[in-house]
């Protein structure tokens, strides 16, 4: 993905180094090679358990006056000398919405990539499966300069398209935009229809949004994907640093050579992400853990497979 970024000039300069606006190649550029992968892994049907036109077999019953005689299944007419059909499950079109991180610590990374990287190629990924057989996907975009609800879209162009309309970047330091929990208010608004839910954030800040997580979890169904880096969870001994929170900006001076302080750090940063872990699952919401020094897309690939089984 950096490859990619630099070769069509979305490097990240000193004076900007968040993601900036993506221009519209890139994105294509990186639906393709993600499709590439995810294929095969992730991609899958959404049936309901209503009966009625689909692919997938409820049963053989005999045939009654009025049965579309296209579906007679011939092998079990003959072996019962009756004539029997083939009932199956209907498919409805499944909706998904992404609740995608645009805020300030989304452009923070120390390792191959930064946390927003992660989450553009989570929301393609999820974009790609969730797409398929003319199923549609929305997208909402909070803590950044964008702040809209976009409506859901069929196809992998229309993914593409909700992406360009949120590729203004991310705030500075110290400047988010809509919080977690007015988004979910949003989307939860917005879902008329029983519907997928995946939250793609780095969930730092107040943790503000339990209830309308709840609310939604208690109608759809939530994934959370949680994007983290190495550097937030443990500090290396590099001499003082000054320290920024991007969400507030507040600053802090720290000696990194301290043993103790890096000790208390790791273990306030375990403690931390361990709250919100179990914030998460008490809502009844999946939860995934993804890392900017590791393969996200494996690791996504064999969550949702888990999950699916």
């Amino acid at each position: 993905m950096i490859r990619v970024l630099k070769a069509l000039g979305a490097e990240p300069t000193p004076s900007r180094p968040g993601p900036g606006p993506v221009p519209e190649g890139l994105l294509k550029a990186l639906e393709l090679t993600i499709a590439r992968r995810v294929d095969g892994l992730l991609a899958g049907d959404h049936r309901s358990a209503l009966l009625g036109r689909g692919t997938e077999l409820a049963q053989v019953r005999p045939y009654v006056p009025g049965d579309d005689v296209r579906l007679i299944d011939w092998n079990v007419t003959a072996r019962t000398t009756e004539p029997h059909v083939r009932v199956h499950l209907a498919e409805r079109v499944l909706v998904t919405w992404i609740v995608l991180d645009l805020s300030p610590s989304m452009a923070f990374g120390t390792a191959a990539r930064r946390k927003a990287d992660v989450a553009l190629g989570v929301t393609l990924a999820i974009g790609h499966a969730a797409t398929v057989r003319g199923n549609r996907v929305g997208l909402v975009g909070f803590g950044g300069a964008t702040e809209r609800v976009l409506p859901p879209t069929q196809g992998r162009a229309g993914l593409v398209g909700l992406l360009l309309a949120l590729r203004d970047g991310y705030e500075p330091d110290g400047s988010s935009g809509m919080p977690l929990a007015e988004a979910l208010t949003r989307v939860a608004g917005a879902a008329r229809q029983r519907a997928l839910v995946v939250v793609v954030s780095d969930f730092r800040g107040p943790r503000d949004w339990r209830r309308p997580l709840l609310r939604l979890a208690g109608r759809h169904q939530v994934v959370a994907m949680e994007v983290r880096d190495p550097r937030e969870q443990a500090l290396e001994p590099v001499g003082t640093l000054w320290l920024v929170d991007p969400e507030s900006g507040h600053e802090l001076q720290v000696d990194t050579n301290d043993g103790k302080l890096r000790a208390r750090f790791a273990e306030a940063a375990a403690e931390e992400r361990t709250a919100v872990a179990r914030e998460l699952t008490s809502a009844g919401v999946a939860h995934v853990a993804l890392s900017t020094d590791r393969d996200w897309l494996r690791d996504l690939a064999v969550f949702l497979r888990r999950k699916r089984r």
